[in-house]
């Protein structure tokens, strides 16, 4: 029998996906499926992701909220810069906050794009925060 290529939470998430990239919703609208997705979330996950949901618009105003395979994510002009990926999406032990390559990060030859979330304190609400007012930039 042939291995598949993705698992049963992977081809989830490229169908949603395939959901948004079809769907020609509003503002309010992207804004509305991402606090569902983050309510629908175990405790300790939806925790963070609250967290970074109010950090990310705190820190640039001028991003949208949007979903991004299913999870959580924030758009400068229609581009996804940051999002955030629940422990439980894919059976990780931690959760994520990661960048895509529209982010503002570059830094010499090599740098992180993803950063692992395991609690939320101060330091890392000011870590996020300078993050991402740095990938907007």
């Amino acid at each position: 029998m042939a291995k598949e290529s993705f698992n049963a939470e992977e081809r989830a998430a490229m169908k949603e996906r395939a959901r948004e990239a079809k769907r020609n919703a509003t503002a309010a609208e992207d804004l509305k499926d991402v606090l569902g997705k983050i309510a629908e979330m175990a405790d300790e996950d939806r925790t963070l992701a609250e967290q970074v949901h109010a950090t990310v618009l705190a820190a640039a105003p001028n991003l949208t909220a949007k979903t991004w395979y299913g999870m959580p994510a924030y758009a400068k002009d229609g581009k996804i810069i940051c999002f955030f990926q629940a422990a439980l999406k894919f059976k990780s032990r931690y959760a994520t906050f990661g960048f895509s390559d529209q982010a503002a990060l570059d830094d010499g030859l090599i740098w992180p794009t993803s950063y692992a979330l395991t609690t939320w304190s101060d330091d890392v609400e000011r870590q996020v925060s300078t993050l991402v007012a740095r990938a907007v930039s």
